[in-house]
């Protein structure tokens, strides 16, 4: 057994000058042919001591024959880390089988381990051997290296080890493997600056000035490597010019030399440097090479891995544009926050914040712009926070900040400071821009005890400030959420309502002033009876249609009842001369909206001219090319426009000369004062002039006495409607009432 002393009783070893030397091998050439050999053999006798070694023993080890004859091979090659049971196991196949074979590390001369594989052959004099064995030993250092590098690092990644500890684990494998080596791992970011992953034999002072050190062309070992993006060899740090800013850091480490080596990615580009430090003037040997071959695949795939996961958790809970935390991220930290707060005892304050017209800046500056807004108000609002508070973006233009330890005078004051913070004038593509925003307060735990209840009352205290005032801000009372919770019961029921087609429509007269009892239209009004809370006015469920996207459906519906109603009007021999219809804004935002009224009329084998389409002031001023292209193709199809509630709005008189209006519609509210006020009958006037002079109709809404109707008539207001005519009345009155204006006529 070559690498075990004899078991005892074990006679004194004879003096090494006495040690039988074997046989002679042979001739000349098969001597040579060992030597040359790269695998190491070795010759013991029976008294297990070795009697040959061959050169490519002395090229592995590097002990000569003269170190080694005499020896028993376990105390030449055995050292701290080898397998403790190995000379049993040696033992003990060598008696079974009379041969053994293992994959074992070893030792040199200078102390490097060695890993080789084992083959022992037992080789009695009987047949010629020495008595004892013959031992064959391979270098395997290489592929084991690499394999239990491999699947340290590789079962690290697995366990989810953090990339420090990963890196460290590589250090201290190295430096085991070479002990003369003390490596280190630092990361390159992506402004070219040098952070420490992993040095565990450096002074922790060396590794803290190194962090945030930039690369260059004169940066020591590893600045240097990471610049040039090739390896840099320094034999001797005292001398070495790339060291002169950094040879006094190291002085006390007593680190001589440094090998350094850049870490690429799978682009090429360089993340990191690999660096073996010396004690002694001195460069790489094959060894070390080979290391680092290893090595720097691993700490490449490593990196990158980490990279890619820090990427995904930016993607996953940061906001891409601005870098702040998202609504999962921000819920997330403020549930802790919030939970030490409950803890501690200490208010808190959810501000939620919304910038004013944002849409006018992607509108007219364009997109660019808008996120340039976008990445400034985040940079001034963390800008306005403490260390504790924490802020986040949660869609569009709302941003979010809770506020830690803070009362409701605190926050108020903090949000006043944030509304003159975001209005400082900045520079949005080359313009001088002010921000403006609304913000709502809601007060932990006096208003919400978790984040989703906060984000709530503070997101109905910011609607209730934007519909109050503009740049404002606005506390968070427990009304509002009755208002938020009913009107969100009211869209959940419109839609149901809108889905079983269970509104319904109502019309209203319209007459001529020259002859009340002769009909010139009728104009179609939705109406809702709820099963629960009776009949819903059309000022509550408008509003909420349009808030809720519903109010599109609901003008296709009033259109394609209206169209089915006076169809039947006529098949029944009723003269209704037209229908008026009320169009809602944002249905001229759908490019098919012409064509969707065409449709209706067809289904129900009506004309153009059968229906009477009143619009709102806003569409009359909308420049949208959608909204003109919509109305210039109903115009084309012949169809008639009527400009509802004229005067109350921002009308222009010159979008009166430029559209296809032809009807005006009089507000009740000038109506109403025209006995009593003279400003409202100026204005009256003048509106019954403008239209005469554009050959438009006038017709006067909410006529409700005998007064107002006389009025109107003198002045020659052509059409009237109100109560005095006639209310909101369902499709089956319509008959009587024509047979009873017939009757009056």
């Amino acid at each position: 057994m070559p690498l075990s002393s004899p078991p005892p009783p074990a006679p004194a070893p004879a003096p090494r000058s006495s040690v039988p030397l074997p046989p002679p091998l042979g001739d000349a050439p098969l001597r040579c042919a060992l030597d040359a050999s790269d695998n190491a053999i070795v010759l013991s006798n029976a008294a297990k001591r070795v009697v040959y070694v061959n050169g490519g023993f002395t090229r592995l080890f590097g002990f000569g024959a003269g170190e080694v004859l005499g020896q028993y091979l376990s105390d030449v090659l055995l050292g701290p880390h080898s397998d403790p049971g190995l000379l049993g196991e040696i033992h003990s196949g060598l008696q079974a089988q009379g041969h053994f074979h293992v994959e074992t590390l070893l030792y040199s001369k200078s102390g490097q381990p060695r890993w080789v594989s084992m083959m022992i052959n037992a080789s009695d004099e009987a047949s010629g051997g020495p008595g004892g064995s013959v031992t064959l030993l391979t270098d395997i250092t290489l592929t084991k290296m690499h394999e239990v590098l491999q699947k340290r690092v590789l079962e690290g990644m697995v366990n989810e080890l953090p990339l420090t500890d990963l890196m460290a684990l590589v250090c201290r494998e190295v430096e085991r493997i070479a002990p003369e080596v003390t490596a280190s791992i630092l990361a390159v970011d992506e402004q070219g600056l040098l952070h420490p992953l992993a040095a565990p034999s450096l002074p922790a002072d060396i590794c803290r000035a190194l962090d945030g050190l930039a690369i260059g062309p004169n940066v020591g070992s590893c600045g240097t490597a990471a610049y040039r993006g090739e390896p840099v060899v320094v034999t001797d740090i005292a001398t070495d010019p790339l060291w002169a800013d950094y040879r006094d850091l190291f002085a006390p480490s007593g680190m001589r030399a440094c090998w350094s080596s850049p870490i690429s990615d799978h682009r090429g580009k360089v993340v990191g440097t690999f660096a073996f430090y010396f004690r002694e003037p001195r460069g790489p040997d094959a060894l070390h090479h080979r290391l680092v071959d290893v090595c720097l695949h691993l700490c490449a795939v490593a990196i990158e891995r980490h990279s890619t996961r820090q990427r995904i958790h930016q993607l996953a809970f940061f906001d891409e544009l601005t870098g702040l935390p998202n609504r999962a991220m921000f819920r997330t930290s403020a549930e802790r926050a919030l939970a030490g707060l409950r803890q501690d005892g200490l208010p808190g304050a959810l501000l939620f914040i919304d910038l004013d017209r944002f849409k006018q800046v992607n509108e007219t500056q364009g997109h660019a712009a808008g996120d340039a807004l976008l990445c400034e108000v985040a940079n001034r609002l963390t800008q306005c926070l403490r260390a504790r508070d924490l802020v986040g973006r949660l869609a569009g233009d709302e941003f979010v900040l809770l506020l830690s330890d803070c009362g409701t005078d605190q926050a108020v004051q903090a949000a006043h400071r944030l509304l003159e913070e975001l209005a400082r004038p900045m520079e949005i593509s080359g313009q001088a821009h002010v921000c403006r925003a609304s913000i709502g307060i809601a007060m932990f735990p006096d208003d919400g005890d978790g984040i989703d209840t906060l984000l709530r009352h503070a997101g109905q205290a910011m609607a209730q400030a934007k519909s109050d005032h503009l740049h404002s801000l606005q506390l968070f009372s427990a009304e509002m959420n009755r208002c938020a919770q009913e009107r969100a019961a009211m869209e959940r029921a419109l839609r149901q309502a809108l889905a079983a087609r269970s509104l319904f429509l109502e019309y209203q007269p319209q007459v001529l002033s020259s002859s009340p009892t002769t009909l010139h239209g009728l104009e179609a009004l939705a109406r809702w009876q709820h099963p629960e809370w009776g009949l819903v006015p059309p000022s509550q469920f408008i509003p909420v249609a349009e808030e809720a996207g519903l109010i599109h459906e609901l003008t296709l519906w009033l259109l394609d009842e209206a169209c089915a109603q006076l169809a039947a009007w006529r098949t029944a021999g009723h003269g209704i001369p037209c229908v008026a219809v009320n169009l809602s804004g944002r249905s001229f935002h759908q490019a098919e909206f012409a064509q969707q009224v065409c449709a209706a009329l067809e289904r129900h084998g009506l004309r153009p001219h059968d229906l009477l389409l009143e619009i709102t002031e806003s569409v009359m001023m909308d420049a949208r090319p959608v909204t003109r292209a919509n109305i210039e193709a109903l115009h084309h199809r012949g169809f008639k426009l009527s400009l509802d509630d004229f005067g109350t709005g921002y009308s222009s008189l010159s979008y009166l000369h430029r559209l296809p209006i032809s009807e005006l519609k009089l507000d009740m509210a000038f109506v109403r004062d025209l006995t009593t006020s003279s400003t409202a009958r100026a204005l009256t006037v003048s509106v019954l002039s403008i239209a005469h002079s554009l050959g438009m109709v006038v017709v006067a809404e909410g006529v409700e006495t005998p007064g107002q109707q006389q009025w109107l008539q003198a002045h020659g207001c052509p059409v009237m409607q109100g109560y005095l005519f006639g209310k909101p009345m369902p499709p089956g009155d319509v008959a009587g009432w024509l047979r009873t204006a017939r009757g009056s006529a």
